[in-house]
């Protein structure tokens, strides 16, 4: 008989859901693999970086992008959080005005350039000691930071010794905790050892991260063996040192500080003109892909230890650390190998290519 595993429904607190007729397919895939909720990014076009009242040419406002989602089957989600892109324009009192409302429970940093829909991003250095962040503070307004360093050069950009991610954690992240003393920061997908560490010497109350199925389970090589297109995403996978590191502060007994958060990027063009399309679509596929990152990682899910590290990651760490209750339902892997279907767009035409496809799965859902 297949072993089974039922844990509480789990929240991918990263995922995009984008824009368009293909919303509400995505967000069927979400919920067809046992997900209770999710925090779904803002840098649609144009970026989610208004409060309240109707979209404009220039922004959208969480509130009306909330409400397209819901419309589009979020609304059986339990919980659902559109942060704030953060932008040149922003102000303290935008801030204070979300806090006031309910709609503002997280804002979003990205790096210049840095990745899809980033253009509007404002470098680090200018949010650090600012009235923005400061109100962020005061109201409880989680900070969720995509930490790569913008405008590098190729070598300092990703090489052996150094990459985007590691300067940025070594050069900012300190600074900005120490300067924001009661802001609470979500370090979004790492990737590296240096932000593994910088987690964990830091206060778990203050500082949490999401790790992706991508970074537990691949590394450089895997990408660049074959350029698997449909494995490039931002960060990008880095080195079998790195994924170590995030293999083992998972799989750390009593863990609360590291919790799910896909990244999944729906790009139906994954190859441009210019270059390749930055991010891995996991809807259908991501559970089993964890279950099999914590089983390469050494983690036994049948004993009551791995279940609980796994569980711990999936459903409980993310919740609380954003401050809402672990769903009371549950869903089942069931140890069978399965194939991820590729998602069929609401006309008949391919969609995204899941990063399931080309990896046999060892776990089906229940």
């Amino acid at each position: 008989m297949a072993q089974m595993l039922s844990v509480p429904k789990w929240f991918d607190l990263h995922t995009h859901f984008r824009q368009g007729e293909n919303v509400a397919a995505y967000i069927a895939d979400h919920l067809r693999m046992g997900c209770a909720g999710a925090l779904a990014m803002p840098n649609t076009l144009p970026p989610v970086s208004g409060i309240d009242g109707p979209n404009t040419e220039d922004r959208w406002t969480i509130e009306s992008y909330r409400g397209m989602l819901l419309d589009a089957g979020a609304n059986q989600f339990e919980e659902l959080i559109v942060p704030l892109y953060l932008t040149a324009q922003t102000t303290a009192q935008d801030i204070e005005k979300g806090a006031k409302s309910g709609l503002l429970r997280a804002c979003k940093y990205y790096p210049p350039h840095g990745t899809t829909n980033s253009a509007h991003g404002v470098p680090i250095e200018k949010w650090i000691g600012s009235d923005v962040l400061r109100a962020m503070e005061a109201n409880g307004i989680v900070l969720c930071l995509h930490g790569e360093q913008h405008g590098l050069s190729g070598p300092e950009y990703f090489d052996a010794a150094v990459t985007a991610e590691s300067r940025f954690y070594q050069d900012w992240m300190p600074q900005l905790l120490a300067t924001h003393g009661d802001l609470k920061l979500v370090c979004e997908h790492i990737t590296t050892k240096v932000a593994v560490d910088f987690v964990e010497s830091s206060p778990v109350e203050r500082v949490g991260a999401t790790i992706t199925p991508q970074h537990l389970l691949f590394t450089m090589g895997h990408l660049v063996q074959g350029l698997k297109y449909h494995l490039y995403c931002l960060p990008l996978v880095k080195f079998q040192e790195d994924r170590e590191a995030l293999r083992t502060a998972v799989m750390k007994p009593g863990q609360s500080a590291f919790f799910a958060g896909t990244d999944s990027a729906p790009h139906t063009d994954k190859v441009t003109e210019c270059g390749c399309a930055a991010g891995c679509y996991t809807g259908g596929c991501a559970p089993q892909l964890y279950a099999m990152a914590f089983e390469e990682a050494g983690a036994d899910l049948d004993s009551e230890e791995g279940r609980d590290a796994f569980t711990r990651f999936l459903s409980l760490n993310g919740p609380h650390f954003y401050g809402f209750p672990p769903s009371g339902e549950s869903f089942a892997l069931v140890r069978e190998p399965s194939e991820t279907p590729v998602l069929l767009a609401p006309g008949g035409e391919v969609t995204p290519l899941p990063l399931g496809v080309g990896t046999p799965l060892s776990w089906s859902l229940g």
